[in-house]
């Protein structure tokens, strides 16, 4: 871990097993996520928006995690992320399912047996560094203060609970991928299978730019449906009516007033604020494991040499020993208080550019300080973002409009013949869809996970519980069912004849590419012989293995055979699913031995963390199944409302 980021409120202390972090280290890593949020934060009756084995997710501890996620990217992108953009990138569907992966994972834990005791959580709590003082814990008193300070306050309680729960998860994913290892031979390969490339000349042969060459008649369809007859399998499918609530429908009736605008510009001030940021340079001499009078003296002596006109960045790289920026001169680039520690704080903020700070003592040594810019804080005017506002009140309002009557429906509707009578009530409307498989769009409402997933489950004459799609609320019955079955040739003859088509073409194209081979191969200068034939080769910039192929997309069985060509071959034809291609390979850049050696250690923890990752995510995928959980969409909706 570097300096700087040590240094910047240790926002990387600790990896967690799963991709969810509890919120409250959240406070500690990054304290910009829940300022001004927490007052945000509903203040309803708690309710559970889902279960997991029994075990309940509470309104509250999503509500927490979900407002510390749009802090989170307001803070990364500014006046750029609104709530109504946020939400639409589904949000809260994303906290929901990490916190039913990480309820999933405990009971998994528990049914394993894995436990986690006082002793375990305190020593975890002991080496967190918000928590030291000179390398010892800070004491009780001073460990319940920090908690409750923050915004909301922790309970020591619930803060230890959910370092037990850290604790548990990374006992499980270690119980369960330990054993992985990767020998040198295979990590070798690996390694150089990512990072050695190569500088190409492609010249590509498409098959879709031969497509208007090529015909297929009757008799050929007739002949490739009957040896093909499983690769044109219809689908088991699906026919419903529905009510939508169309949350884009009841957006456009909505008005946001002057009165409206005015409290969301007040509720929102801090998303349009800008604070002051201060750029700085720092010279820091450790003094952990070192005589510290010895060290002032050297600093002093460094302070003497800056403040005489001596180059600070150059001064900066021969003695700082912050890694992370002493090759840059020290350069920390602006950041806004609260960034770094509070001593660096104080002396930075309260300085003007081009000043040097007398040495600033911090719990990482002595720094010395240059102040190099300064930005003052702003706020955007309400008149900049009025129409950011106006769609941000009409998206919620809208939102709590559709979720309240999508609620009414649902009690409406209790079986499948109660759907025209509420819909009529609700002045809403019944719609009926065409047949749709389970991975297909349905017709008026577009891709619908959720209701299609439904749509497969559904008995006869029952009906749905409110669902959510891309458009609104949706409460569906079944009206039609077609199990899958082998067609008639009829039935699908553009679909077999566009196969056909593909097929010639295709072989169309490694035609014309033999065709070139011939001439290419033994080019003395490939660019020009491949011009003079009519065909502009393309040239890359040095590539891996993983890269696509100019116009033909990814191929990485053509692009393992390119690699094993020495610098300035030619290739034969190369055939891929799209087409064929020559290349010629104009440079090599492979890794050396030295290098693969000096990362290998690092490689190595990087590919086995991938795949534990893998496995684990795999295994968990399997646990889940066998567990029984509940999610309550109208709670979910309640409390994003």
């Amino acid at each position: 871990m570097t300096m700087l980021d040590r240094m910047r409120q240790h926002r990387n202390w600790l990896k967690w097993s799963l991709a969810l972090v509890c919120l409250a280290f959240v406070v500690f890593y990054i304290p910009d996520f829940l300022s001004g949020a927490a007052g945000n934060a509903p203040t309803s009756p708690i309710d559970t928006v889902a279960t997991v084995e029994g075990h309940e997710i509470r309104s509250d501890e999503f509500i927490r995690t979900y407002q510390a996620q749009m802090q989170a990217y307001r803070s990364a992108y500014g006046g750029q992320m609104n709530d109504q953009l946020l939400k639409q990138l589904g949000i809260d569907q994303q906290i929901l399912q990490q916190l039913v992966d990480e309820r999933a994972a405990l009971s998994e834990a528990e049914r394993v047996g894995i436990t986690v005791t006082d002793a375990e959580v305190a020593q975890r709590i002991y080496a967190i560094p918000a928590f030291q003082d000179k390398g010892t814990f800070i004491g009780q008193a001073r460990y319940q203060q920090l908690l409750a300070s923050q915004s909301p306050p922790l309970s020591t309680r619930d803060f230890e609970e959910s370092i037990r729960r850290s604790l548990v998860l990374e006992k499980l994913r270690a119980s369960i991928t330990e054993w992985m290892s990767v020998s040198d031979k295979e990590l070798q390969i690996e390694y150089r299978r990512r990072n050695d490339k190569v500088k190409l000349a492609v010249v590509a042969f498409n098959a879709d730019s031969y497509r208007p060459d090529v015909t297929a008649t009757d008799a050929e369809v007739a002949s490739h449906f009957e040896g093909h007859q499983t690769d044109f399998r219809i689908p088991e499918k699906r026919k419903v009516k529905y009510v939508l609530v169309d949350i884009d429908t009841l957006r456009a009736k909505i008005i946001a007033t002057p009165a409206d605008l005015n409290k969301a510009y007040s509720d929102s001030i801090q998303q349009y604020s800008t604070p002051e940021q201060v750029r700085a340079s720092h010279i820091l001499l450790k003094t952990e494991g070192k005589d510290e009078a010895a060290v002032k003296a050297k600093a002093e002596e460094i302070l003497k040499e800056a403040k005489g006109g001596a180059d600070f960045a150059e001064l900066a790289k021969k003695n700082s020993e912050d890694e992370s920026n002493n090759k840059n001169g020290g350069d920390l680039d602006f950041f806004g208080r609260g960034r770094m520690v509070a001593e660096f704080d104080a002396a930075a903020f309260t300085m003007e550019p081009g000043q040097i700070s007398e040495l600033v003592k911090t719990q990482f040594g002595f720094h010395i300080i240059k102040l190099t810019g300064k930005k003052p804080g702003s706020v955007r005017p309400m008149e900049e973002v009025q129409q950011q506002l106006t769609d941000q009140i009409q998206s919620e309002r809208a939102q709590a409009e559709a979720t309240a009557l999508a609620q009414k429906l649902e009690a409406q509707v209790k079986k499948a013949a109660d759907l025209e009578t509420a819909a009529k009530a609700n002045g809403l409307t019944v719609q009926e869809s065409g047949f749709f498989a389970r991975d297909e769009p349905i017709l008026g409402v577009g891709a619908a996970p959720e209701m299609t997933a439904r749509a497969f489950t559904l008995g006869d004459g029952d009906a749905s519980t409110a669902l959510r799609t891309g458009r609104g609320f949706v409460v569906e019955t079944v009206t039609g069912k077609q199990d899958s079955y082998i067609p008639k040739l009829d039935e699908v003859k553009d679909r077999v004849r566009d196969a056909v088509i593909k097929i010639k073409a295709v072989e169309m194209a490694k035609l014309k590419a033999a065709d070139a081979a011939t001439k290419l191969k033994a080019a003395a200068d490939f660019d020009k012989v491949a011009k003079a034939a009519g065909i502009e080769p393309k040239p890359t910039e040095f590539i891996t293995a993983d890269a696509p192929l100019p116009d033909l997309g990814a191929a990485p069985e053509v692009m393992a055979q390119i690699f094993k060509l020495p610098k300035d071959a030619v290739s034969g034809v190369l055939t891929t699913p799209n087409g064929a291609v020559i290349v010629k390979v104009v440079d090599k850049a492979e890794t050396s031995e030295s290098d693969f050696t000096s990362n290998r250690d690092t490689f190595r923890t990087e590919v086995l963390e991938d795949r534990r990752n893998r496995f684990f995510s795999a295994y968990m995928v399997k646990a889940k199944q066998k567990m029984k959980i509940e999610v309550n969409r109208e709670a979910i909706a309640r409390v994003i409302g």
